[in-house]
């Protein structure tokens, strides 16, 4: 690192690096959202079956995040991190040249098992390396870097499909994470392992009722969204909407997660007790109405429905991400790995839930069916309220 660069400069610099990393992982982990339908027509199928591959690789998330972040505990986190991206890469590279649905599926499974180490420590890292009373601030960082992954990689990703093809795409990705290693190599000090906790910690966290409601509620209501969100591209295209259209909503998707990013730094720990349980309502409003106003729907509405919808998903994440880091100081990886598993279990139920509405039920289902898995998580979320 060239002595001329300011030490808070540099910081910020690794904080940056770190967000650009988050943004490369949930493109990935989201664009098949984008692309389901070009993804099926060339495997020849559908695109509740092609949703199969949003749920393995969220299960395999959820599988592997605990004993993956168990077993690199001890490997010092930069060079950690160059292997994830290294494994990464790899997975792109082949996902592009992948002749058969079950060899993407395998490339998918490559990216999954980065994926859960990855979300496992970087939590932590982006607040060990924030400058000097900045750490609320590099968490927010981190949290739009990840939001910008909808309103950018999903619609760039799949604006990219939509004139090449979405092996373009993956490849696309792939080297945006070649780009995250090196920047890696370049910026990032040597990080040790600190604070990480061990199977040893997985008693005592259990034991914490606020921390299992937190899990609880995270998977529920990840669930309730991603039953209809996972099929958000094929049903914007079965209502009429043009595939420029369509690729536009989803940008709005994006925009929405960074406001309500920013409207969760603001406002989060003035109106904690309050803030979480707007955003669930939030969240349960616009599922209901994507189905029981399908019939209605066009640009605008779709629009506005879009922006509060996402508003209230990414205040309802960032909440209950906040209070697991507010609830585990000592054992932060363990119990972020568990978060990122769970939360995991919840993209992979969603989706597989939404096919099977799909299959038995009808397209428009979705939102009905998701608003009800999410209502189970607003009434134990009011019930540990009052109980508390």
């Amino acid at each position: 690192m060239p002595p001329s660069i300011h030490p808070a400069h540099i910081r910020t610099m690794r904080v940056l690096i770190l967000a650009l990393s988050a943004f490369v992982f949930n493109t990935s982990e989201f664009i098949p959202v984008a692309l389901l339908s070009d993804i099926g027509a060339s495997f020849g199928k559908s695109a509740s079956e092609t949703g199969i591959i949003i749920t393995i690789y969220a299960w395999v998330v959820a599988l592997l995040s605990l004993p993956a972040m168990l077993i690199t505990a001890k490997i010092e986190r930069k060079r950690l991190l160059f292997w994830l991206f290294f494994i990464f890469v790899m997975s792109h590279v082949l996902s592009v040249f992948a002749k058969s649905f079950e060899l993407l599926l395998i490339s998918r499974i490559g990216v999954a098992l980065a994926h859960a180490v990855f979300w496992s420590i970087t939590a932590s890292l982006v607040v060990k390396l924030a400058p000097k009373g900045q750490q609320a601030w590099a968490l927010g960082i981190l949290a739009t870097g990840s939001a910008l992954a909808t309103v950018l990689g999903l619609p760039l990703g799949r604006i990219l499909g939509q004139y090449l093809n979405w092996r373009a795409t993956f490849g696309a990705i792939g080297g945006l994470g070649l780009i995250c290693m090196m920047g890696i190599s370049w910026i990032l000090p040597t990080l040790a392992s600190k604070n990480t906790g061990s199977l040893s910690s997985l008693p005592k966290l259990a034991k914490q009722t606020p921390l299992m409601v937190v899990y609880i509620s995270i998977m529920l209501l990840v669930m309730a969204h991603f039953t209809a969100y996972s099929y958000i591209e094929p049903l914007l295209l079965h209502i009429g909407m043009t595939p420029i259209t369509t690729t536009m909503m989803l940008v709005w998707f994006g925009v929405a997660s960074m406001i309500g990013s920013h409207l969760f730094g603001r406002y989060y720990e003035r109106f904690c007790h309050h803030f979480l349980l707007v955003s669930v309502a939030i969240v349960l409003i616009c599922l209901t109405f994507l189905s029981a106003t399908f019939h209605l729907l066009n640009t605008l509405s779709l629009t506005v429905l879009l922006l509060v919808w996402g508003v209230g998903m990414i205040g309802v994440i960032l909440s209950l991400q906040f209070q697991t880091l507010k609830l585990t100081p000592k054992d932060t990886d363990v119990a972020m790995s568990l978060f990122s598993g769970i939360f995991n279990v919840g993209i992979g139920g969603g989706a597989l839930l939404g096919s099977a509405v799909i299959s038995s039920m009808g397209l428009f289902s979705i939102g009905y069916v998701g608003a009800g898995v999410g209502l189970v998580a607003f009434l134990i979320l009011l019930l540990f309220r009052k109980t508390s």
